[in-house]
């Protein structure tokens, strides 16, 4: 994953595992690894960033515990190039991370193609919990119908159970802090390209403090030990 690289790995991993998960800005990595005798732009851990947080999270997402069939769906802003995007974000009803998708656009289109992502990815759910988008419904109508149709089992499907409520969702409305705490600082993206490699960075991060891997150890690995297993 690392041949070829200049610096060591553990020291790739720490910045690109530090800048992900805390408050720290690229020049703030540079300085601290000053501290540590380890001379380091801070272009470079960005280049770092960017190149190995989608490589972490395929891996990730192959060790990653199942999701519930309840699920919560609603979307965030995030803002590029000083222009609001969005987030499109489901957790179970547990609280764990089910799918993610950045998009552009906040239409039907866009909301489409998140759940098309998130039931490929997890099966078909139960229910879904949204607040009062007449857009989400309608998209989670018509991929409960494209679902049902490329179902080969000739099994009886119960349709998705919609529940619309402003306060019903506001557990996903909180699980959005966490990744909004992280985004804040960050002072907004330069490209769509770059905001979506380094929000799965933040929010494989949020999965692992959620304890969504699946790993035989208990208890549960530490971030720095979850990033190594990946890397490994």
């Amino acid at each position: 994953m690392f041949k070829g690289r200049h610096f060591d790995r553990s020291v790739i991993l720490l910045c690109i595992r530090w800048y992900l998960a805390y408050n720290l800005s690229l020049r703030n990595l540079e300085e601290m690894m000053a501290e540590r005798g380890i001379s380091v732009d801070h272009a470079t851990v960005g280049r770092w960033v960017v190149r190995y947080s989608p490589e972490l999270l395929e891996r990730f997402n192959r060790r990653k515990r199942p999701v519930s069939r309840k699920w919560h769906v609603d979307e965030t802003y995030v803002k590029v190039r000083g222009q609001w995007r969005y987030l499109y974000r489901a957790i179970d009803s547990e609280g764990d991370t089910v799918e993610f998708w950045f998009s552009e656009r906040r239409n039907l289109t866009a909301a489409k193609r998140f759940l098309r992502k998130a039931m490929q990815r997890h099966g078909r759910p139960d229910r879904i919990v949204i607040d009062g988008s007449q857009t989400n419904r309608e998209a989670i109508l018509l991929c409960d119908v494209e679902s049902g149709l490329r179902d080969c089992s000739r099994r009886r499907l119960n349709p998705i159970r919609i529940r619309q409520s402003r306060y019903l969702n506001n557990q996903i409305e909180q699980d959005h802090r966490a990744i909004k705490r992280r985004v804040r600082p960050m002072l907004g993206f330069q490209s769509t390209a770059t905001a979506r490699v380094i929000l799965g960075g933040i929010e494989m991060v949020h999965m692992m403090r959620k304890q969504q891997g699946k790993y035989a150890c208990h208890p549960q690995p530490s971030l720095a030990e979850q990033f190594n297993l990946l890397a490994a």
